[in-house]
């Protein structure tokens, strides 16, 4: 069986918690008692993860940086710590490979003039008002705070997909894609790509991946228990399972469920084949149809 396991940044650095290096390996630790038990049973694992809490944390911190170079560098720490915290649970000769992996967005995407996508911490009422004074970052709505937002250009194309079917076939696990790929961009009239600043969602490029590689299941973990319909309203419940036909009939939340629920229902659309939207501490239940929403395409 091949599987992607699509790890949102914010089941990695839940809501709420201090946005600390401790925290983040705790959660990832969590993750992986699960993902090594996957790993062992299943020949193909391909794991992707976002990184909005990470990378616009560090872009607080490192203003001289463009958003693809601070994409590469959550990346690398995200997928070095995923890879360690794996690799001490399987046996020695179960090899665990990060990609630093880039992701062709096209330029003129009208995504870069509607910023969407949710980075970083959340802010406060209070520490809104301070933000606005300092920085002159659009924001958005995220819960009960703010965030920031920033452009999310739809992925087109992940360069180095053959270096992942290689390492698959070769019983490698594989950590690609990491906060949806660095966007890059071609250059008008050349061959050449370049970085541009964004943050590419993360569940949309997983699902493109898992498509790619033609997968037999996309699991999207993240920081609820599943998919909600009429959320906020007395008739708020989760699903169960769904089609994509039913879940078209719904409005999710831009930058947090929407996504999350179109990526699912892409891969189910192009392949037949199930997805799943469900918490990050039941990756196996999720897996065997017992936690999350199972999006099918047609529902026995």
């Amino acid at each position: 069986m091949k599987l992607v396991i699509a790890i949102g940044g914010n089941a990695l650095l839940r809501r709420g918690e201090v946005l600390s290096a401790a925290n983040q390996l705790a959660n990832i630790r969590l993750a992986a008692q699960q993902l090594a038990r996957v790993a062992a049973a299943h020949t193909e694992l391909v794991l992707t993860h976002g990184n909005g809490p990470q990378v616009g944390l560090l872009a607080e911190q490192a203003n001289a940086y463009p958003l693809d170079v601070l994409g590469a560098q959550t990346e690398g720490m995200i997928g070095y710590l995923l890879e360690q915290e794996l690799s001490n649970r399987l046996p020695p000769a179960r090899l665990v490979s990060t990609l630093v992996t880039r992701v062709e967005v096209a330029a003129d995407d009208p995504a870069f003039d509607h910023p969407t996508k949710p980075i970083g911490p959340v802010y406060s009422r209070a520490q809104l008002n301070a933000l606005a004074a300092a920085k002159d970052w659009p924001l958005i709505e995220d819960g009960a705070g703010w965030r920031r937002a920033v452009a999310s250009p739809q992925p087109l194309r992940v360069l180095g997909l053959d270096a992942i079917r290689h390492l698959l076939e070769h019983g490698v696990v594989v950590i690609a894609c990491g906060g949806g790929g660095i966007p890059v961009c071609r250059q008008p009239g050349q061959a050449g790509l370049y970085g541009i600043e964004a943050v590419i969602d993360k569940d949309l490029c997983s699902a493109m991946l898992a498509t790619e590689l033609a997968a037999d299941c996309l699991i999207i973990a993240t920081d609820v228990a599943g998919v909600s319909v009429d959320w906020g309203l007395p008739s708020q419940h989760m699903l169960n399972a769904a089609t994509p036909q039913q879940l078209a009939q719904h409005h999710f939340a831009a930058g947090s469920m929407a996504p999350k629920v179109a990526a699912a229902c892409a891969f189910v659309n192009a392949t037949g084949r199930r997805a799943v939207i469900g918490p990050l501490d039941q990756i196996e239940a999720m897996l065997v149809g017992h936690a999350g929403t199972q999006i099918r395409a047609t529902l026995a």
